[in-house]
């Protein structure tokens, strides 16, 4: 099986610690970190994906909106310089440990952070990252 995700999820995922938008938001959101957890390939999309899902109903779900596209291509960039490969739809490939290790260490110095600003959720991700991203749930 694959996890679709959208650039700049490759971010959130990083300091999800099981907070969201809605109960049914959070179960979606817990059931793909498994998922990526157990070794799942992510195959990279261009707009709404498998975390959107549970928003998608919502007359206006910003998964849809041109913020979520930006947010996604200035992630892309970060995280593609970072992992030296492109980050574009169609790229696959596995959230290791290494690779998650990675991320985390450059987000929590604000390398990959460009892509954050004007999230509602900034604070808590810095929070978390700060904290040793203890808790997270990948």
């Amino acid at each position: 099986m694959t996890v679709r995700l959208r650039s700049h999820h490759l971010l959130c995922l990083l300091t999800y610690v099981g907070k969201g938008y809605s109960a049914a938001f959070i179960a979606n959101y817990d059931a793909i970190a498994k998922r990526l957890g157990r070794g799942e390939d992510v195959l990279i999309v261009s707009g709404p994906d498998d975390i959107c899902q549970p928003m998608l109903g919502e007359a206006e779900a910003h998964c849809s909106g041109e913020s979520a596209a930006g947010r996604d291509e200035l992630a892309a960039r970060d995280v593609g310089k970072l992992l030296a490969r492109p980050i574009q739809a169609g790229a696959r490939f596995s959230l290791d440990a290494a690779t998650l290790a990675s991320l985390r260490a450059a987000f929590s110095t604000g390398v990959t952070r460009e892509a954050c600003q004007g999230c509602e959720w900034a604070g808590l991700c810095s929070t978390v990252a700060a904290g040793g991203y203890r808790d997270v749930r990948l």
